[in-house]
């Protein structure tokens, strides 16, 4: 933090290696990314006994794959004999088993070492001692979550408090059916910055005004400034003549049915730490998964999700999806801007932050803390 006496009116922010140095970043990724609850995968997407998809969380690259039982389970992508990645791909469909194409041992679906070449010989080994070493996994969203901590922390507690919190009451992101809706459209974007100036930009609309102008055309309360974020169960509302969420405001879907009156032309946004962004409309839910993979890059997936009749009907999304994805756009390119700073000795000591930002101070509070351990 910076030792510079401030006015009240702004507040410090960390310093700049804090997004800039690889030992910071590996230690994020030992205390955040690999003890936290991180999604991974639209479940509904993995329908079929041995549907599979791979990905990077923290040092580890997890395997998430459906059992013939039916169940999800998630494991570390790693054999048990010498190493070897078991599952090159990002996904794919798994016939019967995974097998290593090494040296070919073979595991079940359910993580249990069921051959090797010549294992009946060798009677003193265990097979489930040599099986896959599993990780923790929840549903909820209709997405897959992991942890890779030995003791997870509670589900309830870090992942779904988060919407309560924001929203304003337990369950109420319930009237949503997130569990239920169909993807319409994902976008994949390789941001050329560190994964905390994504939440910080997502947090905050002081920026609105100047980068967003379709934004704050849709939210004109987010020209002044504040986003909805730092107000607990408020959403900013459509402005008057807007029919839906849209770049244009006409072109709606079918709503939601659990959206109550009281939300209907309405957006809210909810941070669910340390890599989910939530973004709620009445016909529509935006969900981002942010992948840290190094200290200036992070890959971010976004989902753009419909009620499954929307989906199967071929209706036309481009104006509902182009309307964020130009302001995710817009969004990263700021973020990309803004990482060459922060290795500056401009930033060495960080920045500030105005009144309208002040609730990231609580964000950066939190990662400290973390770090410390």
């Amino acid at each position: 933090m910076t030792s510079v006496s401030l006015p009240p009116s702004l507040v410090a922010t960390l310093p700049g290696n804090i997004y800039a140095d690889p030992a910071v970043f590996a230690r994020e990724q030992e205390l955040i990314f690999e003890r936290m609850w991180f999604a991974v995968a639209r479940a509904g997407e993995l329908a079929d006994p041995g549907a599979f998809v791979t990905r990077q969380v923290g040092r580890e690259n997890v395997l998430v794959v459906r059992g013939r039982d039916r169940r999800l389970r998630a494991f570390l992508n790693v054999c048990r004999h010498r190493g070897a990645r078991l599952c090159s791909g990002d996904s794919g469909q798994l016939r019967r088993n995974i097998q290593c194409m090494y040296h070919a041992w073979t595991y079940g679906l359910d993580g249990k070492l069921v051959a090797a070449p010549n294992l009946t010989k060798m009677q003193d080994i265990d097979r489930g001692e040599y099986g896959l070493i599993e990780v923790h996994l929840r549903e909820w969203l209709g997405y897959a979550w992991v942890c890779l901590a030995d003791e997870p922390p509670s589900f309830e507690a870090d992942v779904i408090a988060s919407a309560d919190e924001r929203l304003g009451g337990e369950g109420l992101i319930g009237g949503w059916q997130v569990d239920e809706l169909a993807v319409g459209r994902r976008i994949t974007y390789d941001v050329k910055a560190n994964w905390k100036l994504i939440i910080e930009n997502f947090m905050e609309c002081y920026h609105c005004a100047t980068i967003h102008p379709e934004l704050t055309e849709m939210l004109p309360e987010f020209a002044g400034g504040y986003a909805a974020q730092a107000f607990i169960g408020h959403g900013a509302e459509f402005r008057e003549d807007a029919e839906a969420f849209t770049i244009d405001g006409a072109g709606g879907h079918e709503r939601i049915p659990g959206v109550d009156e009281d939300h209907d032309r309405r957006y809210y946004a909810i941070t669910v730490r340390p890599q989910v962004f939530v973004n709620l409309v009445p016909d529509h839910v935006i969900l981002h998964r942010m992948y840290p993979l190094a200290v200036d890059r992070t890959v971010v997936e976004c989902d753009w999700l419909y009620l499954p009749g929307v989906v199967e009907s071929g209706a036309d999304l481009t104006r509902s999806v182009e309307l964020f994805d130009r302001v995710n756009r817009q969004d990263f390119e700021a973020c990309e801007v803004t990482q060459p700073g922060m290795s500056s000795r401009a930033y060495r000591a960080g920045g500030v932050l105005v009144p309208s930002e002040h609730h990231i101070a609580e964000f950066h509070e939190w990662v400290q803390a973390r770090l410390a351990g």
